[in-house]
């Protein structure tokens, strides 16, 4: 596959330093939340992570990296060293940090030598000076050699404006494509005070205060939807340990951008890239794999991180892509995180990685690896399927493929008549069967909401709708509609009684012909309706 260059307008800062002396506190001080895990213990940190800064209305991209050591003697931190040494020959600007209460260590002196060389400029930053004493003692970090040496308290903020200070003087001048999103901003902006001021309304998509409006009122509001999507897709690569998630990700970007290890556990970070497809650009979310709860809950504090940040990323993400060892098979664990991809509503797309490994293949091994799974777990069977091998680079852009087709289905709206079509037919073509009130009757539908696809069905004795038909009717809408590797939401709700009886259609359900329209035959209809009773333009009024 051909190198996929990574999206980076802004500039860099990248924030180096022996282990353990507070890299990552600081990165979650300066992007303002915890991003990066945090433990009192070396070596927590091993990708780089990245993360988006703003200081006196300067945006830059913050990297949070390993401890720099010379010889750390463990093959994954060798690794570690690598991803260190990328991150200082990308940067635009370095913030070195030190440790004010440890003093200036060798280990200190072995870092600075590394930096010695790089091209972009140096700010020490030592850290942990938490009261007047400290920062006097820290005047020591000046014998490194660069001028600008900075106490401060990660912790606590203490000092951390003046070096943000420092930091934004230091950065390159602003380039065209910052200068043109500013003025972007500075035009969304404009528009978010008049929606404040109450002169625009609009619904946003997935809005859950809107959805129960619709849901609870009686169906004549019509959802207002985005135009278009405002952030990039972001797909999160999500799956066990060592299923090969990072090595599908260096893979897809053609560089080794995250940590490739035999041992399980290596990725503990969720950590995003911006790459470019096509015209617009996508963020890949790395993620830690995620383990069962009984594991997690008795191991390091850093692995329970590693399976929160996971999870934290499929809620932030539009399309999960599960990765499953071909060799093993699907197991519970991989089931159970596909089972959270789907009720967090976000789309899927399983990835049948190591299929190279996979002996006496034939034409029909693949199909027939997919009905075995789909037999075995039938609540996944709107997810598309694809083999991969992420070592050898076999049909990895071909899940980034089925990943934007998803994205797009997730964000498919359906008219309300064509929708009411469809679930007029499948009502005939099968009823629903009796409850305890009786039989259900659906009136109709319409959709309220996309990311996911999110339904309201209005009808008589609602609660009474079985699991089993509201399946039946997802089926319908599936087939008609695609809504591959999406899920549905399907919500019933009881219609009024009084539009029960008048056999009245929703608002919008005639087409070209907005407003509430009499059913023709029914007793409410046109020809019964006095002249009184009409408008000058031959409609009814409103009762």
């Amino acid at each position: 596959m051909a190198h996929t260059p990574r999206v980076t307008p802004l500039p860099i800062v990248a924030i180096v330093g022996r282990p353990n002396v507070g890299k990552s506190t600081l990165f979650n001080r300066v992007v303002g939340h915890r991003k990066a895990i945090v433990e009192d213990r070396a070596r927590t940190t091993r990708d780089r992570i990245y993360g988006d800064g703003e200081w006196n209305g300067r945006r830059f991209i913050v990297v949070d990296t390993g401890g720099l050591e010379v010889h750390p003697g463990d093959p994954i931190e060798e690794k570690v060293q690598e991803q260190a040494r990328l991150a200082i020959a990308e940067a635009d600007l370095i913030v070195f940090v030190v440790d004010s209460i440890a003093g200036l260590t060798p280990s200190d002196q072995e870092a600075a030598e590394l930096l010695r060389v790089a091209t972009a400029p140096v700010l020490v930053a030592a850290n942990k000076a938490d009261n007047d004493k400290r920062e006097l003692e820290a005047a020591e970090f000046y014998s490194l050699g660069w001028e600008e040496t900075y106490p401060i308290s990660a912790a606590h903020g203490r000092g951390v404006a003046d070096l943000l200070d420092a930091v934004v003087w230091a950065l390159p001048p602003e380039s065209e494509a910052e200068v043109s999103r500013k003025r972007r901003e500075a035009k969304a902006d404009a528009w978010a005070k008049e929606m404040a001021s109450g002169r625009l309304s609009r619904v946003r998509d997935g809005d859950a205060e809107a959805i129960e409006m619709a849901a609870e009122g009686d169906g004549t509001a019509e959802m207002v939807f985005e135009d278009e999507a405002e952030h990039p897709v972001s797909i999160a690569l999500v799956g066990r340990p060592n299923v090969g998630k990072s090595s599908l990700l260096n893979a897809l970007l053609g560089e080794d951008r995250a940590i490739v290890s035999d041992i399980p556990g290596t990725t503990r970070d969720a950590i995003d890239t911006h790459v470019q497809w096509g015209r617009s650009e996508i963020v890949l979310i790395d993620t830690a794999g995620i383990k069962r709860p009984g594991k997690v809950a008795g191991g390091m504090a850093a692995e329970r991180y590693s399976t929160l940040r996971a999870l934290k990323a499929v809620e932030r993400a539009d399309v999960a892509v599960l990765l499953v060892d071909a060799f093993e098979g699907l197991t519970a664990q991989d089931a159970h995180i596909a089972g959270f991809v789907a009720e967090e509503g976000r789309g899927l797309v399983i990835a049948l990685n190591k299929w190279d490994l996979l002996a006496e293949k034939t034409d029909r091994s693949f199909d027939e690896y997919v009905v075995a799974m789909r037999r075995e777990v039938p609540f996944l069977d709107f997810a598309p399927v694809v083999s991969i091998s992420a070592k050898t680079g076999q049909r990895v852009a071909r899940v980034l493929e089925l990943a934007v087709d998803v994205w797009g289905e997730r964000r498919k709206r359906i008219p309300t008549p064509e929708l009411n079509r469809i679930i007029r037919a499948a009502s005939l073509r099968q009823a629903p069967p009796a409850g305890k009130l009786g039989p259900p009757k659906i009136f109709y539908a319409t959709q309220v909401a996309v990311a996911p696809p999110t339904f309201v069905f209005f009808a008589r004795h609602a609660e009474g709708v079985h699991f089993s038909y509201q399946r039946f009717l997802e089926n319908q809408l599936r087939e008609e509609f695609g809504f591959d590797g999406t899920p549905l939401r399907l919500i019933f709700r009881e219609r009024a009684s009084a539009r029960l009886e008048g056999g009245v259609r929703p608002r919008g359900a005639g087409k070209g012909k907005p407003g509430v329209r009499a059913i023709p035959g029914s007793k409410h209809s046109r020809k019964g309706i006095s002249a009184s009773k009409r408008t000058q333009t031959g409609n009814r009024k409103p009762q």
